[in-house]
């Protein structure tokens, strides 16, 4: 139980670290889509041999199509919702509008806030759809006494950058440095608590059982690539993101044989 609090910890304490220095240092965009990028490649990684591989020899083709299908419908389904909440946001904003040149200014920067604050609620809705059940599956290899330590990698480098550029989105946005880390610190909290679970109820459960959310994890984890995370990298990065992406994947993958 020890080792799974520690290996909880020490993966959502990226979180809490993305979380306080997006909140107050300026970061170039580059570097931000370089990082997103790296954690692309890395959760490549973890997406194939750790989740929706485990998924399918313990529950098989059937039981990880359907987990991995719900995963991204889900995470689709919300990245949409708030899509839809930061549109609103938008046109309440241009509703309110003043006449003068300056007040305008001050409208679209406010709209232009707007929309990075949804952003950074997309970025915490991926961390917690596809966190949960990697941590789970983190815990269960844990109990099981099969290490863990490339999924530990994975997830570090993957929450990393991830709440790093939410919490600078949600700053844009106008949020406090406390609501930012509080938010952000419940996040790290429920995935820690995932690792414990995993490793303690979980770790005897039937295997079939632990094939969904391995499943649901590698669903998110696809959508959140295709919806968010390499979409904003390329967008800030051009197509030098490609080898920051390789060279995640293949730290990844190097940790995965140790």
């Amino acid at each position: 139980m020890t080792e799974a609090l520690v290996f909880g910890a020490l993966g959502s304490s990226a979180l809490l670290l993305g979380a306080i220095v997006g909140g107050r240092v300026q970061i170039p965009k580059r570097v931000l889509a370089a990082m997103l990028a790296f954690a692309s490649g890395a959760l490549i990684t973890a997406l194939a041999f750790e989740l929706f591989e485990d998924s399918y020899e313990q529950g098989g083709m059937w039981r990880a199509g359907l987990g991995l299908a719900a995963g991204a419908i889900v995470f689709t389904l919300v990245s949409h919702w708030l899509d839809h909440v930061a549109e609103g946001d938008v046109e309440e904003d241009h509703g309110s509008e003043k006449l003068d040149t300056d007040a305008a200014a001050s409208d679209r920067a406010s709209s232009s806030a707007s929309i990075s604050g949804a952003a950074g609620l997309a970025l915490l809705a991926a961390v917690t759809l596809d966190g949960v059940p990697e941590n789970i599956a983190l815990g269960v290899s844990l109990g099981e006494g099969t290490g863990g330590l490339a999924l530990l990698a994975a997830i570090f480098v993957s929450n990393f950058p991830e709440s790093l550029v939410g919490s600078a989105s949600m700053r844009a946005q106008g949020r406090s440095q406390a609501w930012i880390v509080g938010t952000w610190g419940i996040c790290a909290l429920l995935l820690t608590v995932a690792v414990v679970v995993g490793a303690g109820p979980l770790s005897q459960a039937d295997e079939a059982t632990l094939s969904l959310p391995l499943a649901f994890a590698a669903g998110a984890v696809i959508a959140s690539l295709a919806d968010t995370l390499m979409p904003e990298a390329y967008e800030h990065g051009g197509p030098s993101v490609a080898l920051s992406t390789a060279a995640g994947f293949v730290l990844s993958f190097m940790l995965s044989t140790i």
